[in-house]
């Protein structure tokens, strides 16, 4: 059986991203959320090299692969992914995307050949955002901008990063200034068109305490996506597959016996 790992490289949009290959079988890509790289997947892959070829892809400004040099969208994010399939001629694989990674899947998958998908609390579905939230922000973009012309420029950088401390995300905290904007531009994009569009028998595992991406975003896309069912995992957050993986392996075993050929 071959079970060595390669590491890879490709060149897209003038920068250098990595992915790694393993196993032999049905090409399989494993795609990581925000703020992660290929390396979540860790726990999973052993399993699931046994029967596919396995791609583990770092996402560009993740793991292994250099930041974009401008702003990117779930567009160009999938775009990388085409690439790198193409590079390695890769059609109609089995996706399985967490978070961030799932929506890169739902594009992929809505406009290529594409075996099956697997949705792991993923991203998606535009949070429906409340008044606070939207005072909130507009409060904040006000303060940018009259913030230096009230106590200098030098003060007011100082001010609006605690403020922006308190109040932001840990994944927004934690990028640099380019992947803030990125990651600010990728949450607010709506892919539900999209959903009809994907043609492939679709998994959706979910945590039912998610509050990243909420269990009410799964019932959606099951409802969109024409042939998808849903798997809801009790008492699990938004890394269900790593809080349950016995659960997560036993539905794969399902949902996927038909692609599984073990050498």
């Amino acid at each position: 059986m071959y079970r060595e790992t390669m590491d890879k490289t490709i060149t897209y949009s003038d920068i250098r991203l990595h992915y790694t290959v393993e196993g032999a079988g049905r090409p399989l890509f494993l795609l990581h959320g925000w703020g992660c790289n290929g390396e979540i997947f860790n726990q999973l892959k052993p399993y699931l090299t046994q029967y596919f070829q396995v791609f583990t892809v770092d996402f560009a400004g993740f793991g292994k692969s250099e930041e974009p040099q401008s702003v990117w969208g779930v567009e160009e994010y999938t775009r990388s992914l085409e690439a790198i399939a193409e590079q390695e001629g890769i059609t109609n694989p089995i996706l399985i995307g967490h978070s961030f990674g799932g929506r890169v899947s739902i594009v992929y998958a809505s406009r290529n050949a594409t075996r099956k998908v697997i949705l792991v609390d993923a991203a998606g579905v535009k949070p429906r955002r409340s008044f606070t939230y939207y005072r909130k922000v507009y409060t904040f973009k006000l303060l940018k901008r009259l913030l230096p012309l009230i106590v200098g420029k030098e003060r007011a950088t100082k001010i609006i990063e605690q403020r922006r401390a308190k109040a932001g995300s840990a994944d927004y905290n934690n990028a640099s200034p380019m992947m803030r904007a990125i990651l600010s531009k990728c949450v607010n994009e709506d892919l539900c068109h999209l959903m009809p569009k994907i043609k492939a028998s679709t998994l959706l595992f979910w945590g039912e305490n998610d509050t990243a991406t909420p269990l009410a975003d799964a019932k959606r896309m099951e409802k969109l996506i024409p042939d998808a069912g849903l798997v809801t995992v009790a008492g699990a957050g938004h890394y269900s597959f790593i809080e349950n993986m016995p659960l997560f392996v036993r539905v794969l075993e399902s949902f996927l016996a038909k692609d599984m050929k073990k050498e």
